[in-house]
């Protein structure tokens, strides 16, 4: 079958799971005509060899002989997803919030539409657009466990991850966390929430908002991370994640942090109820809404992105930290978790692609 593939080639998440995806089909000795996204390439983030290298850019050449009547797979934002390269086009796409708008609903019905999980699905359902879905999966070529030691003392290391948004709930979390264990050398909070869309000073400023003036010598706000091998440090020395925010299309960091083998709160709502249960987490339930408006990347008004987020109690969520941290004193090891790394694989996602991408 000749088909060509339209996906980011870059550092984004968007872009990780574009990279990953031409990994599995360079591996299975296929050679699909490449339109990168915005036509840019970069692995710098990535560990990859000489011959991927050469196999994208051979790819991308035969772009300029692609056929539109050749059905073509689509990784892509929603509201830039009514241009295409083909006549069949497949489009996987990230959704967060629940109040679909008449432009995203026609940019759905115009597309061979899948989703990357299935609350996603029923909320585009529920507005008379039918979609499928294709779960995501773990990157095993970046992500491994690797048994190091990172601190000389017992702490038990809390790790929050995604670049730092309102949808997220990272202020609210973080002030939450200290409330109950700021200062105490018996655990730590490492924030990875640089968010590389905004200047320096900007992050710092919403670093510092976090924790209205105070200083807490067991709470760390990391810089951008810039490397996978570096971010596999990064998640390989945490023992419990936190995974709180109100909207996601997968929530990538908590699940690679889980199925590397540690523990979890994790909201149980959204498309974290895909992977996330109570043998591989420890669930917080739900409890009221909050508008996604944040004047930044969810407007109130404008074509996309509208509608509410999932919201939670904080006692609660203080009461997940100390289950999960019994969860680690019993066990170090999240075994259950690990079990994700079989469960979602990019073999499993290509074949999936290729199977639907024959049906368009």
């Amino acid at each position: 079958m000749d088909f060509s593939v339209n996906v980011p080639v870059t550092e984004t998440s968007f872009g990780q799971i574009g990279t990953s995806l031409l990994r599995e089909i360079h591996a299975r000795g296929l050679e699909p005509a490449l339109f990168p996204e915005a036509g840019s390439i970069s692995l710098a983030s990535q560990e990859y060899s000489q011959e991927f290298e050469e196999w994208i850019y051979r790819c991308v050449g035969k772009s300029y002989f692609h056929d539109r009547k050749n059905p073509c797979f689509r990784l892509w934002h929603l509201s830039d997803s009514l241009q295409s390269y083909s006549e069949k086009q497949m489009l996987l796409t990230f959704y967060e919030t629940n109040s679909p708008t008449p432009e995203e609903l026609n940019i759905i019905k115009n597309n061979r539409t899948f989703v990357s999980n299935n609350y996603t699905a029923e909320v585009f359902k529920s507005h008379g657009a039918e979609v499928g879905v294709i779960p995501l999966a773990f990157d095993s070529h970046s992500f491994q466990i690797n048994n190091k030691k990172y601190f000389n003392d017992d702490r038990i290391t809390f790790n929050l991850c995604g670049k730092f948004e309102k949808r997220k709930r990272h202020k609210k979390i973080i002030k939450a966390w200290v409330k109950k264990y700021g200062n105490n050398s018996n655990y730590y909070l490492q924030c990875a929430i640089w968010n590389g869309f905004l200047k320096p000073e900007q992050n710092k400023s919403r670093f510092e908002s976090c924790l209205d003036g105070k200083t807490y010598y067991n709470v760390q706000f990391l810089s951008w991370l810039d490397k996978n091998k570096t971010y596999n440090d990064f998640l390989n020395s945490g023992n419990i994640v936190i995974g709180m925010s109100g909207g996601e299309g997968w929530g990538l960091p908590e699940f690679q942090s889980v199925a590397l083998g540690k523990h979890a709160v994790i909201l149980d709502a959204h498309a974290y109820k895909d992977w996330a249960n109570k043998d591989n987490a420890t669930l917080v339930q739900p409890k009221g809404r909050f508008d996604s408006d944040d004047e930044a990347f969810f407007k109130k008004g404008t074509k996309f992105n509208q509608g509410t987020f999932a919201d939670w109690d904080e006692d609660d969520f203080i009461d997940g930290c100390e289950e999960a941290v019994k969860k680690h004193k019993e066990s170090p090891i999240n075994e259950e978790g690990i079990k994700l790394q079989k469960t979602f694989t990019y073999e499993r996602m290509v074949d999936r692609i290729l199977k639907e991408l024959k049906k368009t």
